[in-house]
């Protein structure tokens, strides 16, 4: 903006931005978990933790992202 301040909207390449931050989580834990469970003999036990927890790392993030924005 004119006055220095940021503009605290969201734009196009915001969302684009926010969208590839879950599904890169969600891909991440998967592929770790796949990894595991090759590891450990295991299937589909971890592949199942590791989504779990990239879905889980990916609302923390995008939760960051947007308070950030919305300040």
């Amino acid at each position: 903006m004119a006055d220095g301040h940021p503009d605290p909207s969201f734009r196009g390449r915001d969302l684009v931005g926010l969208g590839g931050l879950l599904a890169g989580a969600v891909v991440v834990g998967m592929v770790l978990g796949l990894l595991v469970d090759a590891a450990a003999g295991t299937s589909p036990a971890f592949t199942l933790v590791g989504i779990a927890l990239g879905i889980a790392a990916g609302v923390a993030a995008f939760w960051v992202r947007v308070r950030s924005v919305l300040r």
